[in-house]
């Protein structure tokens, strides 16, 4: 076992460009910042940006994924319902009703150290009749505290206040919380007072002029109109793909550093026939 490990974690990737900005830059962002293990989140990828399929589980673990977290989207596609119930490298929020298929913790292998995987949902904005994402995370502590000393925790949230409020409440208990769900890249950064690390928000993989990876003239037209619209991902470039590496003490546990990724591209092939959906 070494003494410290390096975990990039990487935001919701969104349909095809999200999908083809991991598997061109994955492996190199691996080399650049000797990456152990990777963390994506992947609600989104299927190709109208709600959902994920069985195959798509597949290619994100074939370009590096260890982990996949997800949210709101999770059972946007029901052929990922048995997928779910049978593997556990892909999770749904833990506080979604236990009848649900899938699990919210997981354990995996980094390097000779057992890292653990949770995953949240908020509920401000969002749909508060999910159970508490705080208790929720709090009874996942207790099933891995007896594993390992390294957690980690996507909160996927709307709203920063929230997400902070998580990195606060189990600052010392895990090695970090990031959030996911708002699609921007958060400038907050950093090590909290007991040693987990923190950021409101991993940003996303998608088009860079669009909104939240959505064309902008549908989204554009459903604020000023209130009118009903079809929402459909941007497939122009440039793209860009956000994230953090995170290197983690695994005696302890506490996070040793926090660092922002950002991947800008101008040019994808989403002609690409592995990013078909299936």
């Amino acid at each position: 076992m070494r003494d410290n490990i390096k975990i990039l974690c990487i935001g919701d990737l969104m349909g095809f460009p999200g999908r083809a900005l991991f598997k061109k830059h994955s492996a190199s962002l691996k080399e650049k910042y000797a990456i152990d293990a990777i963390i994506v989140n992947g609600e989104n990828t299927a190709s109208d940006g709600r959902g994920i399929t069985p195959a798509i589980v597949e290619f994100l673990k074939k370009y590096g994924a260890d982990v996949i977290t997800s949210g709101n989207h999770i059972f946007a596609k029901r052929d990922i319902y048995g997928y779910l119930s049978a593997h556990k490298d892909l999770l749904r929020p833990a506080n979604f009703p236990a009848a649900t298929p899938g699990t919210g913790v997981t354990t995996f292998s980094v390097a000779g150290t057992t890292v653990g995987v949770i995953n949240v949902q908020g509920r401000v904005f969002m749909r508060e009749l999910l159970s508490c994402p705080f208790r929720a995370a709090e009874s996942a502590l207790l099933f891995l505290r007896h594993q390992t000393k390294c957690i980690i925790i996507d909160m996927h949230a709307e709203t920063t206040s929230e997400k902070m409020a998580m990195g606060y409440f189990l600052d010392g208990q895990v090695s970090a919380i990031f959030g996911t769900h708002t699609h921007v890249q958060t400038a907050d950064e950093r090590i909290l007072p007991l040693g987990t690390a923190f950021i409101s928000d991993l940003g996303m993989g998608g088009a860079v002029n669009s909104m939240i990876g959505m064309k902008r003239h549908a989204v554009l037209h459903n604020i000023l109109t209130q009118m009903p619209v079809k929402f459909e991902v941007e497939l122009e470039g440039p793209y860009h793909m956000h994230g953090i590496v995170l290197t983690i003490d695994t005696q302890s546990g506490k996070a040793l550093s926090i660092e922002r990724v950002k991947v800008l591209d101008d040019h994808l092939d989403l002609s690409d026939p592995e990013l078909r959906d299936k």
